[in-house]
């Protein structure tokens, strides 16, 4: 048969089976027509069908987050010679490999599919057959000399070695897998395979069908033999074929074959460097995208295997376009796999996120940079871009409320809960007392960064002083509340920290019109870089690993938000409440009508604010008198349900309903009531069930109330007043980055002198320890007044 007519009937046979039933039938008839209509050769053919073979209905990659890897179910894990190898690449690193083998199995054994792209054969067989040698070295020496190599030992020729190791590294996996119950099976190839069309399609079929027998597939190349190149295979016309030179290529090319959905590249570099690791000033890419990130210069390969970090980024990002997320990683690192499939910050990760203009990682390096160019501003300066910033929200006043009400419109349908439609929803007079908040801080801000706060004479001519300086780059998550966003700008402008926002989604178009305000700001003094805004939670569990730039997380809004962000957090410090149960303790000797008042609107100004009452305490005393209805009808006739705790419970036989546990934070119209005999009692309740956020007494003993604002443990606690004060903006510090109840630097609302650190700058005139050792100077250690 004409060989033209074969690979008509191959063709044929092709679209038949299944493996290609998906696959467009036009394309393959196309070539069909070539063959019989021009004769072009086998090589156009050949290209034709390699086109089709390597279209993909969707070439962008499903996951464009980390966190979304745990959702991979076919991995290809290449591991690279140095990973496999000993570090002075004298036999296998058995340690090593074990570990690697123990995580593959357990991913295995949970459900994913996955495959081995290993090297190693090579050095296996060097190792077996110089271990051959050394056993016969006398009788070697004897006979041939000169086949004896440096200091004794053999230096085969890597072909031979390959064809002693493959066997004996299959062994090893063998013997190492079965351990966890995981059968294995080895698949050679060669180039060719991935550009024959019959070869292609078996190893595909090889392959999937290992899969489906819950084995593991070890894939090698054939290094015992030299693969030939195709004879008129353009493989730069296709833009779909790449050249196997190295494992990294072939692991590429093995994941875009079965359509896996991740690709790890394990060797003994960390990832991608913007410069080789060893030179000044490289920085590591925990995030990489080709299409963003092309300054990046590479250094030389390691001296075992035969790819580079270059040959590794050219396949990762071969494999990219056809939509694999991968990660480049150091396979030496222990439980690296393990981690980077739980999402974790392991490795160099690659996206093909267009949305992104600039990479999450390069928000975090711009805020740094931004922090610095803020420090090196002048009070004034800085004052003046929050002035610019209020000025903005006050002329632009008609389009935020129409980007606000995009945003309420869709919460609305989207059936979003009332208090939180309450957070979003802007009005002219939000903005207007917005703007009166920005203008505090910018008053403000002139004294705030580089203020000595203590001034110590060390000895004759040495003087020490504290000054105050930004914490850094702060990270600041906040749910639903956009107006939150110019605030905490205007807190970082203030205090000269750099800073990543994220709003909640359901205010996405009013955070990212009042976003482009901030940046208008903060070009008045060539600051645009310090203040930008992540688009996603995804965004936020990236930067949340990266300790390196971030200083301080802030998350304002529920507990359930802020216990997620502290879950999340890898060495970064969290600052922020847990749930704000708050108590208002009405105590035996009060002013009704000023109860009756406090509580009414500690409950009901703002029901879903974490300073809101979500428990009333109210001594015995009020059940025999009107006090105890009193306050139940007034928050009754405001729509409030009302509970019972305890000991109200039992004493009461027709009374409130109990409340499920007296640790609860309603965030809406809901709350507890509870008995307590007197102030020790409301102190011992609010210390066992309280939240540390803001607690207040309602009496008209004195005695009593310095006793509750000593002992209560809270980071505000009032007296004759409504929780609702526990705030930034009330308690005149322009606005809040949040509310703290941690026990670091900060506790209650914190304003611009949360967000600052201290650092100490000492003047001399050449002194030296020494001085002091040999008594030629004195220490004075006098305190010296601080200068206005």
């Amino acid at each position: 048969m004409h060989r033209h007519t074969k690979l008509c009937v191959y063709v044929n046979n092709m679209l038949e089976n299944t493996v290609f039933r998906n696959s467009s039938k036009k394309a393959f008839r196309m070539c069909t027509r070539l063959v019989h209509n021009n004769r072009r050769g086998l090589a156009a053919i050949r290209n034709s069908i390699y086109r089709q073979l390597d279209k993909t209905e969707d070439s962008k990659s499903s996951f464009i987050y980390r966190s979304q890897l745990r959702d991979a179910r076919r991995i290809v894990v290449k591991l690279g010679s140095a990973v496999v190898t000993r570090e002075d690449q004298s036999g296998v690193a058995l340690g090593r490999l074990a570990s690697i083998v123990e995580q593959l199995s357990q991913l295995q054994n949970e459900g994913k599919e996955m495959l081995m792209v290993t090297s190693g054969a090579v050095a296996f067989g060097k190792q077996k057959l110089n271990a051959e040698m050394r056993m016969s070295m006398s009788m070697r020496e004897t006979l041939s000399p000169k086949e004896i190599g440096y200091h004794g030992i053999v230096r085969p020729e890597p072909r031979a070695a390959a064809a002693v190791g493959q066997s004996g590294l299959m062994a090893l996996y063998d013997v190492m897998f079965s351990q966890y119950g995981v059968n294995i099976a080895q698949v050679l190839v060669t180039k060719p395979d991935f550009y024959n069309p019959d070869s292609r399609y078996n190893l595909k079929s090889t392959v999937l069908e290992l899969l489906g027998l819950n084995i593991i597939p070890i894939v090698n190349t054939n290094d015992t033999v030299v693969p030939p190149e195709i004879e008129g295979a353009n493989y730069s016309e296709t833009g779909q074929v790449m050249n196997i030179k190295d494992n990294d290529s072939l692991a590429a090319h093995l994941a875009a074959e079965v359509k896996a959905d991740l690709l790890i590249l394990m060797s003994d570099v960390d990832g991608i460097y913007t410069l080789p690791p060893s030179q000044d000033g490289a920085r590591f890419l925990y995030s990489y995208c080709p299409s963003l990130d092309g300054n990046v210069v590479f250094g030389e390969k390691s001296g075992v295997g035969l790819g580079g970090m270059e040959s590794k980024v050219r396949a990762a990002s071969w494999a990219l376009e056809r939509g694999i997320a991968v990660v480049i990683c150091n396979g030496t690192d222990e439980h690296a796999l393990g981690r980077i499939v739980g999402g974790k910050r392991i490795g160099t990760f690659f996206t093909d996120h267009k949305s992104l203009t600039v990479t999450v990682e390069t928000h975090a390096v711009n805020a740094r940079k931004g922090s610095r160019r803020l420090q090196e501003l002048t009070g004034e300066q800085r004052a003046e871009m929050i002035n610019r910033l209020a000025e903005l929200l006050e002329n632009r006043k008609e389009q935020i409320l129409q980007a606000n009400a995009k945003d309420l419109r869709l919460a609305e349908e989207s059936g979003l809960a009332g208090p939180l439609i309450s957070r979003l929803s802007l009005t002219p007079d939000k903005l207007n007392s917005l703007a009166d908040g920005l203008r505090q801080i910018a008053e403000a801000s002139h004294t705030v960064v580089g203020r000595v706060i203590k001034r110590t004479k060390i000895a004759e001519g040495m003087e020490l002083r504290q000054l105050t300086v930004p914490i850094g780059v702060l990270l600041v998550i906040f749910e639903s509340r956009p107006d939150c966003l110019p605030q905490v700008a205007a807190l970082a402008i203030s205090s000269g920290n750099g800073l990543l926002l994220k709003g909640g989604k359901e205010a996405n178009h009013t955070n990212a019109y009042l976003m482009k305000l901030v940046e208008e700001a903060l070009s008045v003094h060539g600051a645009s870089e310090a203040i930008s805004l992540v688009s996603s939670r995804e965004d936020v569990g990236e930067l949340l690993q990266m300790e390196d730039y971030i200083d301080l997380v802030i998350p304002r809004g529920s507990s359930q938000l802020v216990k997620e962000i502290q879950k999340q957090s890898s060495g970064i410090p969290v600052l922020g409440h847990s749930e704000g149960v708050c108590h208002v303790y009405v105590d035996e000797n009060v002013d009704p009508a000023m109860a009756i008042r406090i509580v009414k609107d500690s409950k009901c100004d703002y029901p879903a604010a974490c300073n809101a009452m979500e428990t009333l305490l109210l001594h015995r005393s009020h059940l025999d008198n009107n006090l105890f209805v009193d306050i139940c009808n007034a928050l009754k006739k405001e729509g409030v349900s009302i509970y019972s705790g305890p000991r109200l419970h039992n004493i009461l036989t027709f009374g409130p309903p109990p409340a499920k546990s007296m640790k609860t934070e309603y965030s809406g119209l809901e709350c507890a009531i509870e008995i307590v005999e007197g102030v020790e009692s409301a102190i011992n309740h609010i210390n066992a069930y309280g939240s540390s956020h803001t607690d207040v007494i309602v009496t008209e003993d004195e005695s009593h109330a310095q006793k509750f604002l000593q002992a209560v443990d809270s980071a505000c606690v009032f007296h004759n007043s409504s929780t609702r004060f526990a705030d930034g903006y009330r308690y005149g510090l322009g606005a809040e980055v949040g509310i703290s109840t941690t026990r670091i630097h900060a506790r209650g609302p914190v304003g611009v002198e949360g967000l600052l650190t201290t650092k100490w700058v000492l003047y001399g005139s050449g002194n030296t320890v020494a001085d002091f050792n040999a008594g030629r100077m004195k220490y004075a250690h006098e305190t010296l007044p601080i200068e206005s």
